[in-house]
């Protein structure tokens, strides 16, 4: 590793005294090229909201009103999407031209400050997420209390808004300051040359920490979690994650519906003990049949280590981001750039600054990511539609029902309908933002995985 941080570090030697280098201008100018790119792609998908009737596969499954109310929905979103992609942008764009991140770094040097950098550093990390949050309250504000109660979505009042924002901000300050303490220390120890698998050690670390805290401090703070009520439902869940040998240790019902009538599904947890959490929204829209075949689809991802790959894949990230970093930490001219005075470089505002010049190469390889998740959508489903084939249910009573292939089917569409979600989407544009597949193209894979006797009906 030692040797391959040491190449990296000599070919970017030039980082640190080439003074000709606008990284200023470079970084307006990238981050208005991938901002332009992505109003591009909105308005590439926005004639498709115009749609009079929905794709022929689905037509039979969606009342023609539904899919009209999704076509503004959907339209509405777009254009909001559109302002709001300008508005920030143009916003970043006068803050980074005006040293608004100078002037954080500069207001937050108290002198005498215990600490040293990392406090200061912690101070100007509040002050900036603060700060920069607030321009975009007024669209949050729009988005939830327009937008999405004039389609039927809004559960959220505005004391609970409040109240979610000031709990937010309070979390990242409890959460964040020890992470940035000891992220900025591990940097002040280890030095440039030997931080990174201390680093990476580290964030691993602080990763698993979080899967331990975030179900049992966070999340109860804006959800209730409640033990899933004994039925059908659960007896199908725990025989399926019993055959499976799946490690589930709790099985919850979160009342989503406080905030939202949208619907989903998900587990998280340590290796050896998993959680599965159900949206109440799903349960009240689909049977049991068809949210067991939804928690099929999630416990592939379970069988086949998604989440563990996508942690690795994650992991390379970076370890390529701070190898590279090095380079530009004790970077004077880098520095000036930005407006910040001719000084030893802060590391905390280096590593700001670092993450604005990778801006362009992070957009591609969030593609690239959501190319890698969609393929893992597609064995999940096929491992749903195979997964009474591969784990058997011995003790089941003979009762004749759909196959699991079908009822996923229904619920997607269900989820679809209810949700109002898109089901006219350009190819480019799904490629560039979408983590799953179009429900289109999900519903003809599942076809194709059908039992061979359903086909012959």
């Amino acid at each position: 590793m030692d040797f391959i941080l040491s190449r990296i570090q000599t070919q970017l030697a030039w980082v640190g005294t080439d003074d000709s280098i606008d990284w200023k201008l470079y970084v307006q100018a990238t981050s208005w090229g991938v901002t332009l790119w992505e109003c591009f792609l909105l308005l590439r998908q926005y004639p498709l909201y115009s749609k009079a009737a929905p794709p022929p596969a689905l037509a039979a499954h969606i009342p023609a009103e539904t899919f009209e109310k999704s076509q503004r929905y959907g339209k509405e979103k777009a254009r909001v999407a559109l302002f709001s992609k300008l508005y920030t942008q143009t916003l970043d764009s006068l803050l980074l031209h005006v040293g608004f991140y100078p002037w954080c770094w500069e207001t937050t040097a108290i002198p005498n400050l215990k600490g040293g950098e990392i406090t200061h550093s912690i101070l100007f990390s509040f002050l900036l997420y603060f700060l920069s949050s607030l321009p975009s309250l007024p669209i949050s504000v729009y988005s939830t209390f327009v937008l999405e109660e004039r389609h039927g979505f809004n559960k959220t009042t505005p004391a609970l808004f409040v109240t979610d924002l000031l709990k937010g901000w309070a979390v990242a300050v409890v959460l964040g300051s020890p992470f940035l303490a000891a992220f900025l220390y591990i940097f002040q120890w280890a030095g440039p040359e030997r931080f990174v698998p201390w680093v990476m050690t580290f964030m691993i670390s602080f990763q698993c920490l979080m899967i331990i805290l975030y179900p049992t401090v966070i999340q109860p703070l804006f959800n209730k979690l409640t033990p899933l009520q004994n039925g059908q439902l659960r007896e199908r869940v725990e025989a399926l994650a019993s055959r499976m040998k799946f490690p589930l240790k709790h099985l919850y019902e979160i009342d989503g519906s406080k905030r939202s009538s949208h619907s989903n599904a998900y587990f998280f947890g340590l290796p050896w003990s998993k959680h599965i959490v159900i949206f109440d929204t799903l349960l009240q829209q689909s049977s049991a049949a068809q949210v067991e075949a939804v928690l099929a689809h999630e416990l592939g991802h379970w069988f086949f280590m998604h989440p563990t790959k996508m942690m690795l894949v994650s992991q390379v990230h970076i370890f390529a981001i701070l190898a590279v970093f090095p380079a530009f930490l004790p970077s004077r001219p880098f520095l000036r750039s930005f407006d910040f005075a001719d000084q030893a470089p802060p590391t905390i505002v280096a590593f700001l600054l670092f993450q604005m010049i990778l801006t362009p190469l992070e957009a591609v390889l969030g593609m690239g990511m959501n190319a890698l998740s969609r393929q893992f959508e597609w064995e999940a489903d096929r491992f749903a539609c195979e997964v009474e084939e591969k784990f058997p249910n011995k003790s089941a009573t003979g009762e004749k029902e759909d196959p699991m292939s079908t009822r996923l089917g229904q619920a997607l569409i269900t989820l679809h309908v209810k949700n109002l979600s898109t089901v006219w989407v350009d190819w480019l544009y799904s490629a560039y933002h979408h983590s799953h597949p179009t429900l289109t193209e999900r519903l003809k894979a599942l076809e194709a995985y059908e039992p061979k006797e359903k086909k012959q009906q």
